[in-house]
């Protein structure tokens, strides 16, 4: 049997490989076809800006693989020094074996592993999107969110875990399939509580006032079969010049939630454009499918813990005990860790899925408008706005882009128009 830290290992470097190579494949792509302003992006960017988002893009490629080689290496050092085993005989040392004690050690586990990249998102935030003008937060803030977070993962990580070991030890044999579905009910409910009360505690909403364009957003609402109890405005101008539009919750839970700097960026044409997109995700079914699929990847995550939690090699492998009072949180720590070295390869199909949904929106928002302009003009205010690569490499946007190309999405909104 192949050695589990040599696998864990090589896997890490080969992910490392590849990612570098696809970030560099990219970058090389841009600069050959990016020295001048190429004929298929006449029109979306002037000279000076095309340039910028070139700039830019090297500068977030630049440091993502910086940071990606660090946390390889931190990820490495664990693996190989035992940090992980270590970091939960301390903590369970301190807090003890009860569902409290192991909720404690799961969270506490995970935010001090997390602390050597809290560097990479101060630089992150306070000097590559501030070189860009992107940035609008202050440090208070930054750290006011950092703050939050962490008392948010207290305050829901604890009762979540506190109620799977519950289940772990109470359910017998077929544990993992109550788990699985008490963990999937807890994302839908979360589904619905995250726009009601988690977000509010880091962002203003407001109904968007009443006027022309609350009246043509309410209106299409309406032609689209689409009742929603309100269309938020979000002050994301507080932290960031970025700008953007998202759909949260279902049924009569469901948001519409607008960047204050969208509305700003845009035309009243554009917005019901924007709008009538975000609409589609939801008369297309996309929710559901995306649902599904949660449930579907939480029900293998479960049934996977349920074999290694009998499996003692792979916790000796990683320098645990052989004789854990309770192996649950040691599992699920192994999975949250190093999970990320099988899911990679998967990106391409889940980017992919992503496209075609975006491709479907697209099209149900030109039905909606009767026309491509608005959504078109719509879209190049966005990838302006926002210094958007404009010219990807081909291999990089089907491994990584969850939203097709502007190119690819003008030409898709284009077909059929006389």
């Amino acid at each position: 049997m192949i050695d589990l830290v040599i696998l864990l290992i090589g896997l890490l470097l080969l992910r490392l490989v590849v990612y570098l190579l696809l970030e560099r494949l990219n970058i090389q792509f841009l600069k050959l076809h990016g020295a001048n302003l190429p004929d298929s992006v006449q029109g979306i960017m002037d000279e000076p800006t095309f340039a910028k988002s070139v700039e830019y893009t090297e500068a977030k490629s630049n440091f993502s693989s910086v940071s990606t080689i660090y946390d390889g290496l931190i990820l490495a050092l664990i693996i190989l020094l035992g940090v992980l085993p270590y970091a939960y005989d301390s903590l369970s040392a301190l807090f003890g074996y009860g569902l409290l004690g192991q909720s404690l050690v799961f969270i506490v586990t995970l935010f001090l592993l997390g602390l050597p990249n809290v560097p990479f998102n101060w630089w992150e935030t306070f000097k590559l999107e501030e070189r860009f003008g992107f940035n609008k937060s202050t440090l208070k803030l930054w750290v006011s969110d950092q703050i939050k977070g962490l008392a948010l993962s207290l305050v829901i990580g604890v009762p979540l875990l506190m109620g799977l070991m519950w289940i772990v030890t109470q359910m017998g044999t077929f544990w993992w399939l109550w788990a699985f579905m008490f963990l999937w009910l807890f994302q839908v409910v979360m589904i619905v509580l995250y726009p009601m009360f988690i977000l509010p505690l880091f962002n203003k909403l407001e109904p968007l006032a009443a006027g022309e364009l609350k009246d043509r957003l309410l209106s299409l609402g309406d032609r689209c079969g689409f009742k929603s109890q309100t269309i938020l405005v979000m002050d994301g101008s507080k932290r960031s010049g970025h700008s953007n539009a998202f759909f949260t919750g279902f049924g009569r839970f469901r948001r519409i939630v607008l960047y204050d700097t969208l509305i700003e960026q845009m035309e009243v044409k554009e917005l019901e454009a924007v709008l009538a997109h975000e609409i589609g995700h939801y008369k297309c079914g996309h929710i559901p499918q995306r649902l599904f699929f949660s449930a579907f990847s939480t029900f293998l995550m479960f049934a996977f813990l349920g074999w290694l939690m009998q499996t003692t090699w792979v916790f000796e492998s990683l320098g645990f005990s052989s004789e854990l009072m309770s192996p649950f949180v040691p599992a699920f720590l192994i999975v949250s860790l190093f999970s990320g070295l099988f899911t990679f390869w998967l990106s391409p199909l889940d980017s992919l899925w992503s496209r075609k949904h975006e491709y479907e929106a697209d099209a149900f928002a030109k039905n909606a408008m009767s026309e491509p302009d608005s959504l078109k003009s719509a879209l190049r205010k966005l990838y302006k706005e926002n210094l958007s690569n404009l010219l990807p490499h081909p291999i990089y946007s089907a491994f990584y882009y969850s939203h097709p190309t502007l190119v690819e999405r003008e030409s898709a909104l284009m077909k059929d128009v006389s």
